[in-house]
């Protein structure tokens, strides 16, 4: 736009220019009463004197001219409906305070489309959630997780990762009892004796245990060791399961009067199959 005006106004002050060029060599030339001729060099001077005036109307109209908005900005107005700066007196309230007034903007539309969107999420939420049921709500979320949960405890369980000496059972299959055994020799042996009768550590076939003879307490041993006496923990190394094998095992020991038994340690229990 700005490329085509300055074109035209450049063309219209080369034809005056030029127009008022031939007019003062044609009073040159020729040979024409003095009225005419005048008339003919005030033409001229007024051609050239509106070509003066379009030039420098152009050049000011160039100064003048307001930069155009950039889009982000003018994105950014459009999105928030803001006026510009001429509308913005259309839109002053009345009121006035010290000299602060106020404008009657509009909402901006994107505001109003997270408010509609709300409305509707609001309604939807209700009846799905509690005229249709489809949903679940926080009750029945909570069953849900409870049922979920219950089934991998009952896979845990079954795996063996859940035991731990409040909830351990003496095993008593063959497989487990031997598999027992070779945790025992490979692990315990050297300390307790190839079949229990203690050296190191204490005595496994007597009726006398340091801390309690139940499955529970030989578990927790094992798991936790005892620093005081030497004995490592064995829970970085041993599954919950492999310590339920071995204690169980070491359980069947009793009675089985080995040679080379090592003195009684601890107290006196009396013999219970179902501990």
């Amino acid at each position: 736009m700005k490329v085509n005006k300055k074109i035209y106004v450049l063309g219209v002050t080369l034809m005056f220019f030029l127009f008022s060029s031939s007019l003062f060599a044609g009073t040159a030339t020729t040979s024409e009463s003095g009225v005419e001729s005048i008339i003919k060099i005030m033409v001229a001077l007024t051609a050239f004197l509106v070509a003066i005036i379009l030039w420098l109307v152009l050049v000011y109209s160039e100064k003048t001219e307001v930069a155009e908005e950039p889009g982000i900005k003018k994105l950014i107005r459009i999105l928030n409906q803001r006026p510009t700066i001429d509308e913005e007196q259309k839109l002053l309230l009345d009121h006035d305070f010290d000299g602060i007034k106020e404008l009657n903007n509009k909402i901006p539309p994107w505001f109003m489309a997270i408010f509609y969107i709300c409305i509707v999420w609001a309604g939807y939420y209700m009846v799905n959630y509690h005229i249709i049921g489809s949903g679940n709500v926080q009750e029945e979320e909570y069953q849900q997780e409870v049922e979920i949960a219950a089934m991998e405890r009952e896979i845990l369980n079954k795996s063996g990762s859940l035991v731990n000496e409040d909830n351990v059972t003496i095993l008593n299959d063959v497989a487990a009892l031997s598999s027992g055994k070779d945790i025992f020799t490979k692990n315990c042996a050297a300390c307790h004796g190839q079949n229990g009768e203690g050296m190191v550590g204490p005595n496994f076939t007597d009726d006398y245990w340091i801390h309690g003879n139940k499955i529970n307490d030989l578990f927790k041993i094992i798991k936790y060791g005892v620093p005081a006496k030497g004995m490592i923990s064995w829970e970085s190394q041993l599954s919950p399961t492999q310590m339920q094998q071995v204690a169980s095992y070491i359980l069947t020991l009793r009675g089985t009067n080995p040679d080379n038994q090592k003195d009684p340690e601890g107290d006196l229990y009396e013999y219970n199959k179902e501990m």
